[in-house]
C-alpha cells in the first residue's frame, strides 16, 4: 500500500470535536493549546493550578452528551454529509466527543468541522434537548488530514472500533443505576 497518495489532495479527514469543559488544560490526560499545536509536539502536562483556574473561568457546566444527545448530533452529521454531498465513512458520537471521518473534496477540514458543530447544535435545539444560547462545544477541534487509504483505514477502525464500550450498553447500565464510578 502506498505511504502517500500521488496529489496534494488528502482522501478523508479525522475530525474530533470536544464537548463544553470536558477536557481542560492542566488536567491529568495532558492537553494541546495553540502554542503547541504541532504535529509530534510534547502535551502540556497536568498541572493542577491550570486545571483550577480554567475550571474557575469557566461560563457554564461541563456539557454531557445523553442518549438523545448522542442521536441528535448523529442524525446531523449524517445529514450535513448529504446535504453537502461529502462521503462520511465512519462517525462515532461519545458522551463528552465525536469522531467523524468525512471525505470532502477540495475542502479544508475546517468547513466540515465547523458545519458539523453548527449542524448539531442547531438539531440539538429543534429537538429540545440544547436550550443555552452558548454553545455545547469546546472551541476548534482536531483535524487530522488522512493522505493514504493505510491511514483512511485506520482512522475509521479507530472511530468505530476504539472508542470503548457501546454506549447503548453504557446508558442501559447508568439507567439501572448502575457503577458511576
Amino acid at each position: 500500500m502506498p505511504i502517500w497518495n500521488d496529489t496534494d489532495t488528502p482522501l478523508a479527514f479525522l475530525i474530533t470535536v470536544r464537548t463544553y469543559g470536558t477536557w481542560l488544560h492542566g488536567d491529568e490526560r495532558g492537553s494541546v493549546d495553540r502554542f503547541m499545536n504541532k504535529y509530534g509536539a510534547p502535551r502540556i502536562p497536568q498541572r493542577d493550578a491550570r486545571h483550577e483556574y480554567n475550571r474557575s473561568i469557566m461560563k457554564g457546566d461541563p456539557v454531557i452528551l445523553d442518549v438523545a444527545r448522542r442521536q441528535a448530533v448523529e442524525d446531523a452529521i449524517k445529514e450535513v454529509c448529504v446535504h453537502r454531498e461529502w462521503r462520511l465513512l465512519s462517525i462515532n458520537v461519545r458522551t463528552n466527543h465525536f469522531h467523524a471521518v468525512p471525505v470532502t473534496p477540495g475542502l479544508k477540514p475546517s468547513r466540515a468541522l465547523n458545519a458539523f458543530k453548527a449542524y448539531a447544535t442547531r438539531k440539538m435545539r429543534e429537538r429540545g434537548l440544547w436550550v443555552s444560547d452558548r454553545t455545547p462545544w469546546a472551541d476548534k477541534g482536531s483535524e487530522r488530514w488522512l493522505w493514504n487509504e493505510s491511514s483512511v483505514a485506520n482512522a475509521c477502525h479507530y472511530v468505530t472500533y476504539g472508542q470503548g464500550c457501546d454506549l447503548r450498553d453504557f446508558d442501559e447500565i447508568e439507567a439501572l443505576g448502575g457503577n458511576r464510578g
